[in-house]
């Protein structure tokens, strides 16, 4: 890829406003390729015990064979919530996918890369009780790895 990098730092963002803000700009940006570091601390607004209710939910949905498949790993909800704000099934949208990368905590390759963050999309805004992916990945039945 031979465009832009951005690297966006997901701790303590909202996880709405930040899939929006990130599927609008890898629609509209062709050469921009977006990196979230920190997937696990990104936020979402709500009680925990709704939330966990949901998100159990939509991972118990379907079959093992046939899917819908939901992922457990904090990386991965947050780039499968992108991908839901994405004309995925189209080709602009599956070349938009593309260029998406979300890791958990933060690779040595981006270490040195400055990291953003979006404004819009700061959680310390949120007046109510919210509860971070990685604790919903928990209780979803992923073990983090030990450091």
């Amino acid at each position: 890829m031979s465009g832009k990098i951005e690297v966006i730092d997901g701790d303590g963002l909202i996880l709405g406003r930040l899939a929006s803000t990130v599927a609008k700009r890898l629609l509209t940006e062709k050469d921009r390729e977006i990196v979230i570091v920190n997937a696990e601390g990104v936020v979402i607004s709500g009680s925990k015990e709704q939330l966990f209710k949901e998100y159990k939910r939509r991972r118990d949905r379907g079959s093992p064979e046939q899917g819908p498949y939901y992922p457990k790993m904090p990386d991965r909800i947050v780039k499968r919530t992108i991908r839901g704000m994405l004309p995925y099934k189209q080709a602009k949208g599956r070349e938009a996918f593309s260029r998406l990368k979300v890791y958990l905590g933060v690779p040595e390759e981006y270490k040195t890369v400055e990291r953003r963050t979006l404004e819009d999309a700061e959680a310390e805004r949120l007046a109510r009780t919210y509860v971070t992916v990685g604790e919903v990945s928990e209780k979803l039945g992923w073990a983090p790895k030990q450091r």
